[in-house]
């Protein structure tokens, strides 16, 4: 029971990553603010019965980080609730099938970094803003082994390599308040967003990895949790690949 107590919020936690990220969050008896792109019945019934299985509360926020205004409205109510933030972890994101530079349209570029980037760093300075005012909390952004060796298309490696950079400064600027800012670098996972790398760049990580296969959405989770939790209260300012050995 390691967040025992506390209040996260996860966005994109509907399938894959984000997904096992909230069983984890849930499992570990945090109450959770569920930030999903659209609810959904089954969504719904799941958030009901997790909560039920962990007795903890999973409130479920509505939210398209394509846009803006919708972003901040979440967050607005949210932090309309009261409840102290104890935990933030940055998972929504968006990939598109590997294209090469020049094949790919400025448009694509934009949305990409819209919501990998943006989106996630507005929707992180009005969330903090609790944490600031009670100085103590984790934010975790999910970044990507892409943003260090460029293995997937532009748009995303770029936006990845952009939250590096972005978790770096946060961390400096918002330690004075108790604050600690860290990132996760996924290798390649078995989820359905993994399907956007061709199967020639599949298989060229996997034969790099020391370990001879995909991550699963469990284990990067796992990673996530520690920082989120106090076992990492001494770490800042740090980006944590769980990518299996990946050289």
């Amino acid at each position: 029971m390691l967040l025992k107590g506390k209040t996260a919020v996860i966005t994109g936690c509907n399938r894959g990553i984000g997904k096992a990220i909230l069983e984890r969050t849930a499992g570990s008896g945090a109450n959770v603010f569920a930030v999903v792109r659209k609810e959904t019945d089954e969504f719904a019934e799941y958030c009901a019965a997790l909560s039920a299985e962990h007795s903890v509360e999973i409130q479920i926020v509505c939210a398209d980080f394509e846009n803006e205004d919708q972003v901040t409205a979440a967050a607005k109510s949210i932090l309309k609730t009261k409840r102290r933030i104890d935990i933030l972890v940055n998972n929504i994101g968006i990939a598109f099938p590997q294209l090469v530079l020049a094949m790919t349209p400025i448009r694509i570029i934009k949305e990409s970094f819209q919501v990998n980037v943006f989106s996630g760093l507005l929707f992180t300075q009005l969330i903090c803003k609790s944490m600031v005012r009670d100085k103590r909390g984790s934010i975790v952004f999910l970044s990507s082994v892409a943003a260090f060796d460029g293995g997937v298309n532009i748009e995303y490696s770029a936006g990845k390599a952009a939250v590096v950079g972005a978790v770096r400064r946060l961390a400096r600027e918002l330690g004075s308040f108790g604050i600690r800012v860290n990132a996760i670098a996924p290798g390649l996972t078995d989820t359905g967003m993994g399907d956007i790398a061709s199967e020639e760049v599949k298989t060229a990580a996997l034969s790099r990895n020391v370990m001879k296969r995909m991550g699963q959405p469990e284990e990067v989770a796992d990673a996530v949790l520690f920082m989120a939790s106090d076992m990492s209260r001494f770490i800042t300012g740090q980006v944590l690949r769980v990518d299996g050995g990946l050289f």
